[in-house]
């Protein structure tokens, strides 16, 4: 079983919120600095981006990682904002890779301007990001990143020589999440190490904890994809499945389906999605693969709240590991 919040004592999203409110703000404020540009698609793009909310994970991780450390100087703000703007230039390629129209319940920006402009400023994002970091001076962060962006872009090329395979091992598929998800998770929590020089244990235990936060992350955002309506998700139910995604889910159906449904489930990832999906469905929820991803999940999250053990007692510990069972809520 999951533990509630590991040692959150009790600590809610509120009480997360409101501590890193006033740092959020502040990384809010660079990004729009960092957004400027003469190129008038750059900043509006940004912005509407910005303005669609998100929970904004990757750079809470890293805020509190460095604030866990003892950092309460600019840096972290900076740094939270270079990881945000790797995010949302993985998110604005994604989109248009996966033809994707709908997300956080607005229409993406490949839909409103197009996917040339949405690669575009996709790239100019990691630009930005790079040059943010050289000003930062800190190799350590910069090869962090650096390798973190190059892992991604391996996992989305992964994902795609994948598509449509029905046959896809769970192997691979963990591969490709660590790579998509949980490297980005990963490196915002080593991050907050880094800038506060800890010695080498604490640094691999922070970045372990980001990864399977990562991991967990992922595998309720591909639960939840099988199991909630649209407006709760803010994308279209099925989208997974419509894009030859074999995630979990459907990975453990396949493994525990009879032969007439594998045929079902077969026929769902070549193309044939939105026809059977009600069947898919069912499928699905008889094998219990939803069930069976989120007990997953959960033993991600508990063994992310275990790598902070090491560290002392503290508000950001506590929200930390509030974090990692707040990301496999059914609810959230």
């Amino acid at each position: 079983m999951l533990r509630q919040t590991g040692s959150s004592k009790g600590m809610n999203l509120e009480e997360v919120n409101r501590l890193v409110r006033a740092d959020m703000a502040a990384v809010n404020s660079v990004i729009q600095e960092q957004l400027r540009s003469g190129v008038p698609t750059i900043p509006a793009m940004g912005t509407y981006l910005i303005n669609a909310g998100g929970k904004r994970l990757r750079p809470m991780v890293l805020l509190l990682a460095a604030r866990m450390g003892g950092e309460r100087g600019p840096r972290p703000i900076s740094l939270a904002a270079v990881v945000e703007f790797i995010h949302t230039a993985t998110l604005l390629h994604d989109d248009v890779v996966d033809g994707s129209e709908l997300r956080r319940s607005i229409a993406t920006a490949n839909q409103r301007w197009g996917n040339a402009a949405a690669v575009l400023v996709g790239d100019f994002l990691y630009a930005r990001s790079f040059e943010m970091m050289v000003q930062d001076g800190d190799m350590r962060i910069l090869a962090t990143v650096a390798e973190a962006t190059s892992v991604i872009a391996q996992g989305e090329v992964a994902q795609l020589e994948n598509a449509n395979d029905p046959d896809l091992s769970p192997e691979a598929y963990f591969a490709v999440i660590e790579a998509k998800t949980a490297k980005l998770f990963e490196a915002a929590a080593r991050i907050g190490a880094l800038v506060n020089n800890l010695d080498a244990a604490a640094e691999r235990a922070l970045a372990q904890y980001g990864s399977l936060l990562g991991i967990a992350f992922q595998l309720m955002d591909d639960a939840l994809d099988y199991s909630t309506s649209a407006e709760k998700m803010g994308k279209n139910r099925g989208d997974d499945l419509a894009e030859g995604k074999a995630t979990l889910p459907y990975i453990h159906a396949m493994q525990h389906a009879t032969a007439a449904e594998q045929a079902i489930l077969r026929e769902a990832l070549s193309g044939n999605a939105p026809a059977v999906f009600g069947t898919v469905w069912e499928i699905i929820a008889r094998t219990g693969s939803i069930d069976y991803t989120l007990r997953v999940a959960k033993e991600k999250a508990d063994q992310a709240i275990a790598c902070l053990s090491g560290f002392p007692e503290g508000v950001e510990k506590e929200a930390l590991a509030f974090l990692a069972a707040f990301a496999v809520r059914r609810d959230f």
